[in-house]
């Protein structure tokens, strides 16, 4: 029994090596057969290749706005001007208050008489406010939310908010503009979703095509093969093999243009940053990245690869 079980478990061994060695035997062949038409091969690698770079670059240029945006959304504060004629005690009380604030980061109060003695400075008119016989200006409470709370409906729901309160006579927040980036940003998150769509649709496309045209030039030899016993599976595997070939190497052209798209608008980008006194350094695509866009080329290769064989191969009998 106990010699049984073993010639099993090895015969079992020895089909898993056979198979293994067929399959790595196609791969290789399939490679092989790729090179033989190097013009059309390297066509179709070419189109995936560049096709895949597009949603691939405008993703890294999504990716790199929203890294811009967060950076300007962190900056927006909150100005509270506060009630004129309180005693020192109420102001006392609303800073008190705006701690238990969830929503609250930060906040500084500024009195009537720092923000003078601000205005004073920056207005280089110390001469003409020297004449005036009291301070016109009113004490200023400058709120920073937390960054869950920095969006365009999350900072005026809280403006709306502060604006309760009794001793704030009126809020400002100046928030049109982030609120047209962040549609700006959603627009382009949508235009590079649509794009990239259209795109792979049409990479599928082109590359079933060719597995298609490699089928009916080996019709022969596939009818040949069918005429000594082989399966559907057996002869439809070197052309998967040939659809895995055309995504791995289109997915590596891919990422090779995606880099030096990058590395080309780095410089432009670098200039307009400093016009703005900025430091700011283009965020190409990281590892995680780069693995789902070589899984995505080679997803879309085999796809297109196993909707042609299953159609056309079936179709094929030895007459």
């Amino acid at each position: 029994m106990n010699k049984q079980t073993n010639r099993s478990d090895v015969s079992f061994i020895k089909r898993i090596q056979i198979r293994c060695q067929q399959h790595i035997h196609q791969a290789i062949a399939s490679l092989t057969d790729v090179w033989r038409t190097p013009i059309a091969s390297l066509m179709t690698m070419l189109v995936l290749g560049v096709s895949l770079a597009l949603p691939s670059t405008l993703y890294v240029v999504l990716k790199n706005s929203q890294t811009v945006s967060e950076g300007w959304t962190s900056t927006t504060d909150i100005n509270l001007f506060l009630k004129k004629g309180l005693p020192e005690s109420r102001y006392k009380n609303l800073l008190q208050r705006l701690k238990t604030y969830k929503e609250v980061d930060s906040f500084e109060y500024i009195s009537k008489e720092q923000g003078m003695e601000e205005f004073k400075r920056s207005s280089g008119l110390v001469s003409a406010l020297t004449l005036l016989d009291h301070n016109p200006l009113p004490a200023v409470v400058v709120v920073t939310p937390k960054p869950y709370y920095r969006s365009s409906i999350a900072a005026q729901e809280l403006l709306a908010k502060l604006e309760r309160e009794p001793e704030v006579q009126q809020g400002k927040l100046d928030i049109m503009w982030l609120a047209r980036l962040e549609g700006i940003i959603s627009i382009f998150s949508d235009a590079v979703f649509v794009v990239s769509v259209l795109l792979l649709s049409s990479v599928l496309l082109i590359t079933g095509n060719t597995i298609r045209l490699n089928i009916l030039s080996n019709r022969a030899e596939i009818e040949v093969l069918k005429l000594v016993g082989a399966t559907n599976a057996f002869v439809q595997r070197p052309f998967l093999y040939t659809g895995f070939w055309y995504g791995a190497i289109g997915g590596i052209i891919a990422w090779l243009v995606t880099v030096f798209m990058v590395y080309w608008m780095e410089d432009t980008v670098l200039n307009l940053a400093q016009l703005y006194n900025t430091a700011f350094n283009i965020e190409g695509l990281m590892f995680s990245e780069i693995m789902l866009l070589l899984m995505t080329a080679i997803g879309i290769g085999l796809i297109s690869a196993a909707i042609s064989v299953n159609y056309y191969i079936a179709k094929i009998e030895p007459s």
